[in-house]
């Protein structure tokens, strides 16, 4: 009978994670027998100072991977938007299942009243509009933060960290007004009906990879591979390929404010093909500047595209952005 370990964080979210791809496999493959591996990771125990402080990326996936390296575990499940954009020698991105929405989500305090349907869904710069002045938001992500202070300057930004259960009590115990989550991850874990608004790609864009999952193995272990093969996405695939290709050429970093997302677009109204569409944005800190480029290039070569947009925003300044803002 043949068994394979996956090497997970201990989180809610990352369980769910990690026992959907246990469930995928074993549909594909009836009789496997899959054991859960958890790691504690730096990310998991430091949850006092932001990501930025204590080392930015790969606080996440350092520990899991070396349980990979190590062979504790065959394979292991990440999500996306935590991996550095360098992969790690001997091991490989062998799967992207299809991706979750990606789009961040608006919650706040029921006591403040904003309008709204009931059952309804409005979009997140409509609601963050109706917020109090000088209303305390909570998010550790410098992404987030510029791209909401462009919209509403006044927002008092409070760093939110821990797992979602505990972001959700600082929320609703009254440390905050309202807090910005992965929209994926709540409905992952069935708390979509905490979900205020969702903000659009032109309001907020998301973070590279963010809402896909990313399936990891040791490089020459070809019998994984093989079998992580079947989940691949190849639509997902190429989207986060273009979307950390431009992270990538940019140098960003959790201390950089850097998003980017691609998605498959009809080519033409006349055509059946599609092609890729890249957006990306690079901000300051403090979202008084707030660049923003978009192009659409050949499906299968995601790097060519996001070597155009990351041209057309360094044409734009951003490399002074990305100096002035890693330098703090």
């Amino acid at each position: 009978m043949t068994a394979v370990r996956i090497a997970t964080r201990g989180s809610k979210l990352a369980l769910w994670q990690a026992e959907h791809i246990k469930s995928e496999l074993c549909a594909r493959e009836p009789g496997l027998v899959v054991e859960l591996v958890v790691i504690k990771t730096t990310g998991d125990r430091v949850l006092d100072r932001s990501l930025s402080a204590i080392g930015g990326k790969g606080l996440f996936t350092k520990e899991v991977e070396e349980a990979l390296l190590d062979e504790r575990a065959d394979l292991a499940v990440h999500s996306l938007k935590d991996v550095p954009t360098e992969e790690t020698s001997g091991l490989v991105l062998a799967a992207f299942p299809p991706r979750e929405q990606p789009w961040d989500a608006l919650l706040y305090r029921p006591e403040l009243g904003l309008a709204g349907a009931a059952g309804t869904l409005i979009t997140g710069a409509a609601v963050l509009a109706q917020l109090p002045s000088g209303a305390r938001l909570g998010t550790s992500s410098l992404r987030r933060a510029c791209q909401l202070l462009a919209l509403r300057p006044d927002l008092q930004i409070v760093p939110l960290r821990g797992n979602v259960d505990t972001r959700l009590r600082k929320l609703y115990d009254g440390e905050l007004d309202a807090a910005v989550l992965a929209a994926a991850g709540l409905t992952r874990l069935g708390l979509g009906a905490h979900i205020k608004a969702v903000f659009s790609p032109s309001e907020l864009l998301p973070a590279c990879g963010q809402g896909a999952l990313a399936v990891q193995c040791r490089s020459e272990d070809e019998a994984t591979r093989g079998r992580l093969a079947r989940l691949d996405d190849a639509a997902t695939r190429q989207a986060v390929r273009a979307e950390r290709t431009l992270n990538h050429r940019l140098g960003g970093s959790c201390q950089t404010p850097i998003a980017a997302h691609a998605q498959l677009v009809p080519a033409d109204p006349a055509s059946a093909g599609t092609q890729l569409l890249l957006t990306a944005m690079v901000g300051s800190l403090d979202g008084k500047t707030v660049l923003r480029a978009n192009s659409t290039g050949n499906a299968d070569d995601p790097d060519t595209l996001a070597e155009t947009v990351a041209q057309a925003l360094l044409q734009q300044g951003a490399q002074a952005l990305l100096r002035s803002d890693a330098a703090r």
